[in-house]
């Protein structure tokens, strides 16, 4: 993403925010979890009072401001919505989940945030977040007449499921704080270090395929906040655009909301409803566990797995991924497609080869269109943002882009 002309205050650039150290601290609860948070800060406002008058900024200006952001704590409220358009599997999926079944008895906790936070990608879900600095941060999922608290407390993590009265703990890895001192962190030669070099550099790496504005205002969970957008001047992208709503006072994004190029709900609706800048109490990052509670240490985890032959599966599986010809990148920007050759040119199984039950041929039909083109035949797999072709001869094709880019890339590859 890159600009193309100067931003105005309604003007035009082009160009990919990336997180930056400051503006990491915004997600650290989700990073503490392990989970990648793609969006920016995590946030929608639920509440709109009216678009606040405030003064003009450019894109660039923007995101200086993001960059320049020094709001080390915070706590709140915020709600997030997920709609990928990912097809339910029912209880298949949980079937082949590590650790199917109760905690207890495969060897797992239901604690663990591993697969406790993998809820967060489909559904409504709300969540009440705390963070004091990089050392301490509380994430709790509220559920129906239960709660899920992850808390990350100067080098311990623990986590707990009212539900099942158990903790998972672990120790963190260290990269908050040493010897009482925080971490310094040096960008590397060449990679932006102030926030005036990176707005610069976020805007001048894209071209021609992106459109980055700011679009106005907005009152999110109460406070003012300008709105950047960022749109695909591209056709064939499954993405419409990304907006985040950025705090007019302190900088820290409020909302984000990405929305699909096909209309309809957004694909992620994610952001605070109340929010509060001053320092949260001690006590919520604290954390006992509760009388009578299953306490599970990650150590022990780990063991039990190595014990089942997990370390020697996972090398058998890495030693499988040699057979991979590599990955390919067809086209440019937000019309890239990635091309996969799979080991042995095997596909799908064709309809009525006998290579699948029949069943499971019903299933995988089920999921998927069956196309055709310069490249042959095969299956497109379809979400709401991501889309996958499988060839009939065992190569794959993944892009954000709607099922006939996908099948013009296949066939411009061949």
């Amino acid at each position: 993403m890159a600009p193309n002309d100067s931003a105005q205050t309604n003007g035009e650039a082009t160009g990919t925010v990336v997180g930056r150290r400051k503006a990491a601290r915004y997600i650290v609860p989700f990073a503490v979890a392990g989970v990648a948070a793609a969006t920016i800060g995590l946030v929608p406002a639920l509440a709109d009072s009216g678009d606040p008058e405030l003064p003009g900024i450019t894109a660039q200006e923007l995101i200086e401001k993001i960059a320049a952001s020094d709001e080390e704590q915070l706590s709140g409220t915020l709600k997030v919505s997920t709609d990928l358009g990912i097809p339910s599997l029912g209880g298949l999926t949980d079937s082949f989940a590590p650790g199917a079944g109760s905690g207890s008895d495969s060897g797992e906790s239901s604690a663990s945030p591993d697969t406790k936070l993998m809820e967060l990608t489909s559904g409504t879900h709300t969540l009440r977040v705390a963070v004091d600095g990089l050392d301490k941060q509380r994430l709790s999922i509220l559920g129906e007449g239960s709660e899920y608290s992850l808390v990350h407390n100067a080098g311990e993590v623990w986590g707990y499921d009212s539900e099942s009265n158990e903790v998972y703990h672990a120790q963190s890895d260290g990269n908050e704080r040493a010897g009482g001192k925080a971490k310094e962190h040096k960008a590397p030669e060449g990679v932006p270090a102030t926030p005036k070099e990176f707005a610069e550099e976020a805007l001048a790496a894209a071209g021609d395929t992106t459109s980055v504005t700011v679009d106005g205002t907005a009152q999110v969970a109460g406070r003012d906040a300008y709105q950047l957008v960022i749109k695909p001047k591209q056709s064939g992208s499954t993405i419409g655009s990304v907006t985040v709503a950025v705090d007019a006072a302190t900088g820290v994004p409020l909302k984000f909301t990405l929305a699909p190029s096909d209309g309809g709900k957004a694909a992620v609706d994610a952001g605070f409803t109340q929010v509060d800048f001053a320092k949260p109490a001690a006590s919520s990052f604290s954390f006992t566990p509760p009388k009578g509670a299953k306490v599970t240490e990650a150590d022990e985890l780990k063991s039990d797995a190595e014990k089942k032959g997990t370390a020697e599966k996972a090398q058998e599986d890495l030693s499988a991924l040699e057979g991979f010809k590599g990955l390919d990148v067809i086209g440019e920007g937000w019309n890239a497609v990635a091309r996969i050759e799979l080991p042995g040119g095997a596909g799908l199984p064709a309809q009525g080869s006998g290579d699948a039950p029949p069943q499971a041929q019903q299933f995988l039909d089920a999921l998927g269109d069956k196309v055709t083109g310069d490249f042959g035949s095969g299956t497109v797999f379809k979400t709401r943002l991501v889309n996958a072709l499988m060839t009939d001869d065992g190569k794959v094709y993944v892009g954000a882009v709607t099922e006939d880019a996908l099948v013009k890339a296949a066939g411009a590859a061949e």
